[in-house]
């Protein structure tokens, strides 16, 4: 009983700590085709760095169809690839932390999260974009990582470590 009021509590508190995403829909594939509910797809979505204007992240992972898809009970596959990119000019309006979970959108009703985590390469002055899922219980080691380079006369600005 105890261990299931904590499970609960760890749940609950990931969903509120969590950011939310932001994603735009770029498009989508079926891939399984299903008698009842929607297809099994794979979609595209972007999503827009909240604290780095100019770079946006794509995003592609498997969406499950089904009767337990349309109803949101489905558990997406750990599955997912990214790709980020330069789309404007790229200005920094505060410090950055050396990593930071960006963006994260649930793949399962309450245990299954897909994370961006930006990360900093101050040597090479080079943003670093992650993507994995987690679970309460247990993740996947599955990912899937890109870069975005900035301009050498763009310095990144990172938080310091206290």
């Amino acid at each position: 009983m105890m261990h299931s009021i904590h499970c609960t509590l760890v749940v609950l508190s990931t969903a509120l700590v969590a950011l939310p995403s932001q994603a735009q829909k770029i498009g989508e594939v079926d891939t399984v085709f299903q008698w009842l509910g929607p297809d099994h797809k794979i979609v595209v979505e972007a999503y827009d760095d909240p604290k780095v204007p100019g770079v946006t992240c794509y995003v592609s992972r498997a969406r499950t169809g089904g009767i337990k898809g349309a109803l949101g009970l489905a558990e997406d596959r750990s599955e997912a690839s990214i790709e980020c990119r330069q789309v404007g000019p790229i200005n920094f309006k505060e410090p950055l932390p050396q990593q930071e979970d960006v963006f994260t959108e649930r793949m399962s009703l309450l245990f299954k999260r897909l994370h961006v985590v930006r990360m900093v390469d101050v040597q090479r002055n080079t943003l670093v974009y992650l993507t994995y899922s987690d679970r309460v219980i247990e993740g996947s080691p599955q990912n899937s990582v890109t870069a975005v380079t900035v301009e050498r006369g763009v310095k990144i600005p990172v938080k310091e470590r206290r």
